[in-house]
């Protein structure tokens, strides 16, 4: 298949083109710049610079939710590189010769708004707060340019890997010997280590049966103490302390309420109901391949 990715220098994307090229597939990247490129990958500013016709879209672009504090600006930037891009690439796609038969779009679970112990699977109801309004609009946006293509909503969960993500700055602490979790430390954490999510992205663009909601979360998400318990069997720490929620608040400001003192308790059944096998379904494995040494 000819496939366009767009977000494909990003912390998902450097890893998924490598999997789609071992499949067999030709890939595009769609990108401002690239500073270390794939060898085979058509990197591409514009659409108007496709040399082929596109079978499949891979939508992963959009800001990062945690890189600045959720100023006004800065929210504009974040709906605007998701929205409105994933707009324009369904103008793009209406008006082209041949319309891709395959579109991933990328959400995220903050779809559900904070949660406490209710298991969500794909049905669950939207909830409320930014995060939760980014993605209805998102998914919203990606179902009108998806047109009649087979949609897969890819609702990512906080996706786990050693050089990037969420990952180096959930770890620091413990590298310095200083375990802790956010506020009470019984909200819900619904990770994915990054071998899964990529597989989850190429199983939904092998599977024809699969379309819709699709929640890429590993099958056992743990709270925030419980993810404290188990970075502490991978660092030695010497102490063990929280970090209260007004402190959180008073760094981060609104994203601390959203994204850092709740969660969700996110269960990918859509993945489960196709057949999809998790090849590190637990924290403690996932931590192991993470923290294991370079070869």
């Amino acid at each position: 298949m000819n496939i366009l990715v767009t977000g494909g220098t990003g912390f998902i994307g450097k890893a998924l083109i490598p999997a789609l090229q071992d499949r067999g597939h030709d890939i595009s990247v769609l990108t401002r710049r690239c500073d270390h490129p794939i060898a085979g990958v058509d990197y591409v500013q514009e659409l108007a610079a496709l040399n082929s016709n596109i079978d499949a879209v891979i939508n992963l672009a959009g800001a990062s939710l945690a890189d600045k504090r959720w100023s006004t600006a800065y929210k504009q930037e974040i709906v605007a590189s998701r929205v409105d891009l994933t707009r324009a690439l369904g103008d793009y796609f209406h008006s082209a010769d041949v319309q891709p038969s395959v579109w991933l779009n990328a959400s995220a679970i903050g779809f559900y708004g904070p949660r406490t112990d209710e298991a969500l699977a794909e049905g669950s109801s939207s909830g409320e707060g930014f995060a939760a309004s980014l993605c209805r609009d998102w998914e919203a946006a990606a179902t009108e340019a998806a047109g009649s293509a087979r949609l897969c909503l890819m609702r990512l969960g906080v996706v786990l890997d050693v050089d990037g993500g969420a990952y180096p700055q959930m770890a620091q602490p413990f590298r310095m010997g200083v375990a802790n979790w956010m506020g009470d430390g019984q909200q819900w954490l619904s990770w994915v280590h990054r071998q899964d999510a990529v597989s989850a992205f190429c199983f939904a663009l092998e599977s024809p049966k699969l379309t819709g909601p699709v929640n890429v979360t590993a099958p056992n998400p743990v709270t925030s103490r419980d993810f404290c318990h188990a970075m502490r069997q991978v660092h030695r720490t010497f102490l063990a302390i929280p970090m209260p929620g007004f402190v959180m608040r008073a760094m981060v400001g609104e994203m601390a309420d959203e994204l850092l003192l709740t969660g969700q308790r996110v269960l990918p059944a859509a993945l489960a109901a196709a057949g999809f096998e998790f090849a590190l379904p637990g924290l403690a494995s996932a931590l192991e391949r993470i923290e294991a040494p370079s070869p």
